[in-house]
């Protein structure tokens, strides 16, 4: 299966898939999670400086997440399609072009776990936007973006840790 992890800044997409990597149920699974630090540190801008350069090499790790068989991610298209909708420096029409080809991509996910917001802090781990508007504008594009080009399952996970995990486990087993 091929499963990935949809939201926001900070709500905990890289603590589930890390948390995932932990159950033998996943030992034959591929983990794939926040790259941003190496990112940074290579000169590609990050979040509202991103650029269309940037915004394709990010498309061009999740293409390649999705060569692997079974594969579980904690970023998915909806979200770096997100991202390039939000940055300053992209054109509109470079900003419709990225999705319209980012989106050809989107049945090769079996599952997008969509994590809600709603009770979960920002921390700051030197790298992420740690702006409360930024992020529920993000937020809202990830929404929007997951009506127009809708995934073949999606799923909304809340709660604490344990609760999504549960949530995850009864959608894919």
């Amino acid at each position: 299966m091929k499963i990935g992890f949809c939201g926001t800044m900070s709500v905990g997409k890289t603590t589930l898939v890390k948390e995932l990597a932990e159950l033998e149920l996943f030992k034959k699974y591929k983990f794939a999670t926040e790259r941003s630090k190496y990112l940074r540190d290579l000169g590609i801008p990050l979040n509202t400086d991103s650029t269309i350069n940037g915004q394709l090499i990010f498309l061009a790790e999740r293409s390649s997440e999705l060569l692997h068989e079974n594969i579980i991610t904690d970023r998915t298209i909806w979200d770096v399609c997100s991202f390039t909708m939000l940055a300053k420096s992209i054109k509109l029409h470079e900003k419709s072009n990225f999705v319209t080809t980012s989106m050809l991509l989107k049945d090769q996910y079996d599952v997008i776990f969509y994590i809600d917001p709603v009770g979960t802090n920002i921390e700051d781990n030197g790298v992420r936007e740690t702006n409360s508007d930024y992020r529920n504008e993000i937020n809202q594009e990830i929404l929007r973006l997951l009506t127009l080009y809708p995934p073949k399952k999606l799923v909304v996970l809340s709660g604490s840790t344990g609760d999504r995990i549960n949530t995850i486990l009864d959608n894919i087993f």
